[in-house]
């Protein structure tokens, strides 16, 4: 059953999954502002989009005290491929049974021609040094996508 996606407010629930390089676990960035972004799949126009534009501004990011990390239901294998072919220098992380997704919402009914399916909604989420969901995007449309949530870093921190 796919659960609600999280409100902002509420403490970003932990997890510990693989990814191209290692595994990694949210906790491990604890005093760090997180920026989790689930996405459908490996090698689509829209996904790869999506993390060429935030390995694009990682820099920034960084520069701000921030760390990015990927999700999608793709294998490992996949991942290293998708962050080799693309020069992904940030983690992007396996989540097969999508267990995370739907613990975030990220997992949600979709449909294709009018079928109904169960899929990755585009979601991201910044998680603030606590630990705690600032700032949710649901549904994103990639198009502009990194530079708001690189804007609203900013402006957290900013205060």
């Amino acid at each position: 059953m796919a659960n609600p996606v999280l409100q902002e407010g509420k403490r970003a629930p932990a997890f510990t999954l693989p990814s191209q390089n290692g595994k990694v676990r949210l906790t491990e960035h604890r005093g760090r502002w997180v920026v989790v972004y689930f996405y459908p799949k490996d090698n689509t126009p829209g996904c790869t989009t999506q993390a060429c534009d935030f390995r694009d501004r990682k820099q920034e990011f960084e520069k701000e005290g921030a760390v990015i990390l990927g999700i999608s239901p793709d294998d490992r294998e996949s991942h290293i491929r998708f962050a080799e072919q693309h020069n992904i220098s940030f983690p992007v992380l396996v989540d097969r049974d999508a267990r995370v997704a739907n613990k975030y919402g990220a997992w949600r009914e979709k449909k294709n021609s009018g079928r109904p399916y169960l899929g990755i909604v585009r979601s991201s989420f910044l998680v603030d040094p606590s630990g705690k969901i600032v700032r949710v995007w649901d549904n994103v449309r990639v198009k502009g996508h990194v530079e708001k949530v690189l804007a609203t870093l900013r402006e957290e921190l900013a205060g």
